[in-house]
């Protein structure tokens, strides 16, 4: 089942999504908003996947699905925890940043917690006041969370999982080490998120999802020209569940929740740092991590962080090349304060 949330008022409207991604069907009867639908899923989560089927038939009432005109799946949230589950990528980004990084960090997952008053549509563009603030896409898989009880156990955290989606999380990166420095983490090298179209239930992915992570590689663009290609499931050195479990030691989570995995990343074949698409590698999932590849290599990065005009794709596809999420595409904007 997929569902989205169409642009209209502050919460949006919920419709079931063709497989396709070529029509939709109204779910208002059902739940005006997809945080009403997770509010009840039990007894929601039966009555989509009747409308889903229904359009797999090519029956009921349908219009063209329009990703243009989707606001987040969540437009807002009650809680947006971001993980950094491929510490790969944490071990290079805080190297470019000089920053040792603990040898606890491959044993106990880093999480921040984001804002989540307002989130981009997966069409909207990205504004950001200065280019020279280091604007960088973060390409990652999320997932959105029914109920979690305080101090879960594994089990619980797995039957918790109720859609996935991919998200580009934006980051300021010359603004985070001088937040970072202060020693209480994330906020102004923050700005809002974009989620992708649909959200989809695990089953959606079928042998791709294993209950704990996603086995595809996610596919990013700038410019048009492929920026990255890391499989998911490889390198996460924390999965989903333990991502769960590690929220919800101290407090509860409420459904609604959306738990990233962080910034996707693989190693070389040869166990290094990976390589750029057109070295043959898999590329990567932001700018900051190249960067550090080519600091590494050559002394110095020569990629510049992402200009005004540049645009953004981030998607993921089946085993038959088919846009599971639909595509996040975003132009780099300057905001025009009003």
């Amino acid at each position: 089942m997929k569902l989205a949330s169409l642009k209209g008022g502050r919460d949006g409207r919920l419709v079931v999504v063709s497989r396709d991604l070529a029509h939709c069907a109204d779910a208002s009867a059902i739940a005006l908003t997809l945080q009403a639908a997770l509010d009840k899923w039990d007894e929601a989560a039966p009555r989509l996947a009747e409308i889903a089927d229904a359009l797999e038939a090519g029956r009921g009432a349908r219009t063209p699905f329009d990703p243009a005109q989707c606001a987040s799946p969540l437009p807002r949230a009650y809680q947006w925890a971001d993980g950094s589950a491929y510490v790969n990528h944490v071990a290079l980004v805080r190297k470019a940043r000089g920053a040792q990084m603990p040898e606890s960090f491959w044993t106990d997952p880093l999480i921040y917690q984001g804002g989540s008053d307002i989130f981009l549509g997966p069409r909207d563009p990205v504004p950001v006041i200065d280019e020279e603030w280091g604007i960088d896409l973060e390409a990652e898989v999320v997932v959105i969370l029914g109920d979690v009880p305080m101090g879960a156990t594994r089990a619980q955290a797995e039957r918790a999982i109720r859609l996935v989606m991919l998200v580009n999380d934006v980051t300021l990166r010359n603004l985070t080490p001088g937040e970072l420095a202060k020693g209480f983490g994330f906020y102004q090298s923050k700005p809002a998120s974009a989620f992708s179209p649909v959200a989809v239930t695990p089953d959606e992915l079928g042998a791709a999802w294993n209950g704990a992570k996603v086995n595809l590689p996610l596919l990013s663009f700038v410019n048009g020209t492929p920026f990255g290609k890391p499989v998911a499931g490889d390198d996460m050195t924390f999965d989903f569940p333990a991502l769960i479990v590690h929220a919800a030691r101290t407090r509860a989570l409420a459904a609604g929740t959306i738990l990233g995995a962080g910034t996707v990343s693989n190693r070389d074949a040869d166990g290094g740092p990976g390589k750029p698409i057109a070295e043959g590698g898999l590329g990567y999932s932001c700018i900051a991590e190249l960067r550090t590849v080519e600091t590494l290599r050559d002394g110095k990065p020569s990629t510049p962080y992402l200009k005004f005009g540049d645009r953004i794709r981030i998607e993921m596809q089946d085993g038959q090349g088919r846009s599971i999420f639909g595509a996040i595409e975003q132009d780099v904007v300057r905001h025009k304060p009003g």
